[in-house]
């Protein structure tokens, strides 16, 4: 009887065995899609109007708590445009976040876009997103991963797409001894950069500001955050209290 594979190209009595234990908390668990994901931008594909256009209302109204907006300004994200331009796992290390807040933060601001751009409730959701990134890989053979030769075939990936990788899970690939847990990573970041979409804008830093000269950039930056921080404040003041979304 011929041995069937599955869609990572391995034979299912071997993938059944290296399925992981679902107890296991980890995105390695799923798929390397996943992975991937969490390393880009919470949207990709939007416009530089409209990424100006949530710049421009600071952290919006009803974001999170007072606190944990004020956690995300400590942590150098500055408003709504830039924290569609950041990554999960990047707004994940601010303190007292998580993957809970993390995904409040992309369907606030899902929201927002869903009422500006009519067709943002199908080309925003995480699902669409998702799916393009792999459209990107689909047009990429597997060859273009760093990734040799012997491994390629042997995992049976000669005619794949880097989108045909990425569907694999990590500990899938793992327990097929082919690859180790450093050609894994190696694989994710290529993968991530190859399934990026273009950049609209400059990419804001959430670490140190770029130097400037004195009173310049700098100085600009530090009066529109206290500006929007006050915003923030009036608004929040202004919420009746049993409207107020809590983090």
């Amino acid at each position: 009887m011929p041995v069937t594979t599955d869609r990572c190209g391995q034979p299912e009595s071997i993938l059944s065995a290296a399925m992981p234990d679902r107890s296991s908390r980890s995105v390695w668990s799923d798929s390397l899609i996943a992975e991937v994901s969490v390393r880009l931008p919470l949207f990709d594909d939007l416009s530089p109007d409209t990424i100006e256009r949530l710049s421009a209302q600071g952290f919006g109204r009803g974001l999170l708590t007072a606190s944990l907006r004020a956690r995300l300004r400590k942590a150098e994200f500055l408003d709504l445009g830039h924290l569609a331009q950041s990554s999960p796992v990047s707004i994940a290390r601010t303190r007292k976040f998580g993957p809970v807040r993390v995904e409040r933060v992309r369907s606030f601001i899902f929201d927002e876009l869903a009422r500006w751009l009519p067709q943002a409730r199908v080309m925003h959701t995480s699902e669409a997103t998702r799916e393009r990134r792999l459209d990107r890989l689909r047009e990429m053979p597997a060859g273009r991963l760093p990734l040799d030769g012997h491994q390629i075939t042997a995992l049976r990936f000669g005619e794949a797409s880097c989108a045909d990788i990425a569907a694999c899970s990590r500990l899938t690939l793992l327990r097929t001894g082919i690859v180790s847990s450093g050609d894994v990573d190696q694989v994710v970041a290529t993968l991530t950069h190859l399934a990026r979409g273009a950049d609209p804008l400059t990419p804001r830093s959430s670490g140190k500001v770029r130097a400037a000269p004195a009173g310049g950039a700098e100085a600009g930056a530090a009066r529109r955050a206290a500006l929007l921080a006050e915003q923030d404040r009036e608004w929040e003041d202004a919420a009746p209290t049993n409207t107020r979304r809590r983090g």
